[in-house]
């Protein structure tokens, strides 16, 4: 897939002039060292708290769905660290995005379960490595991809401008990036042995969800993940991610969902978001509860948020 071309005429009008600043500024964010990088995280960090009220109010309202057994101090305490957390993914996105390949190079990480990937080269199989939305997913495709080829799956952003210029930054260190209604070509890619990232795991309304249990309650699931794997033969790999106190990012690849996809996609869905969980339940702190992911809700049930 070609990087789109930045010549539109009608996205150099004065209307996108503040999205093009913004971009110029997160371009220049990219460029600072990775002390400063880290300071400006913790900095920004510090102002989500109070910038990021209404989302605030949705993440206590997932802490306390999700967590009902953490005490009221210990969610609060979690809240606090993920909204320092929330800070910090502006500037790992823009890492992510925009970073000089010497700046990822330099960042400290250990990639574990490489072996799975090379079992499924082996038999001639694609893989569809299944992560989660946490503050550092788009960093952490990134740092695999030093290592494997992958593709990409993306939703496509309202500001034009960012959405072309991110789509270009993607495709410097992706095979390719697909949208969801680019299901052809996505299992092609996979029929060719291709590995194709992705995160299942926000609220999608539409006829190709289902209700399945996340974190004990039903929460509307996008069923790609059985689908793709049923039409290409590919193996489904959870791609685990976190940063410590330090900084180092630990990745890793589990074995592969064994027995998947059966013959139930509500089953394969389940499945998949128990993965999920399994992944949030280790850094908890750097998900993104931020988002309303219970916000459609099962008919007759009450509105959560």
């Amino acid at each position: 897939m070609p990087a789109p071309s930045d010549t539109s005429p009608s996205l150099r009008s004065p209307r996108y002039w503040p999205s093009r600043l913004a971009l110029a500024l997160v371009r220049g964010v990219a460029r600072l060292p990775l002390p400063a990088l880290d300071r400006l995280g913790r900095v920004l960090g510090a102002l989500a708290k109070a910038l990021l009220s209404m989302r605030r109010r949705v993440a206590e309202r997932n802490l306390a769905l999700c967590l009902p057994g953490w005490s009221e101090a210990d969610r609060r305490a979690l809240l606090a660290a993920n909204l320092r957390d929330a800070g910090r993914m502006l500037v790992e996105f823009a890492l992510a995005w925009f970073g000089s390949d010497d700046a990822i190079a330099r960042i400290p990480c250990q990639i574990d379960g490489l072996e799975h990937l090379e079992r499924a080269r082996a038999q001639g199989r694609g893989v569809l490595l299944v992560g989660g939305h946490f503050s550092h997913l788009e960093l952490c495709a990134r740092l695999v991809s030093r290592q494997i080829r992958i593709a990409g799956m993306y939703r496509t952003m309202d500001d034009p401008v960012f959405d072309q210029a991110v789509l270009a930054a993607r495709l410097r260190y992706a095979d390719a990036m697909f949208t969801k209604d680019e299901l052809r070509a996505t299992v092609k890619y996979l029929k060719a042995g291709g590995t194709v990232w992705y995160a299942p795991d926000q609220d999608m309304r539409g006829k190709d969800a289902v209700f399945v249990p996340f974190f004990g309650i039903p929460a509307a699931t996008i069923t790609a993940t059985h689908h793709l794997a049923r039409l290409s033969g590919a193996l489904v790999i959870p791609f685990f991610h976190r940063r410590d106190t330090h900084g180092q990012y630990f990745l890793r690849l589990e074995a592969p969902l064994a027995d998947f996809p059966s013959g139930d996609v509500i089953a394969d869905t389940a499945r998949v978001n128990e993965a999920v969980e399994a992944m949030v339940r280790e850094a908890p702190d750097q998900y993104f509860w931020l988002h309303k992911r219970f916000k459609t809700r099962p008919p007759g049930e009450p509105a959560v948020y």
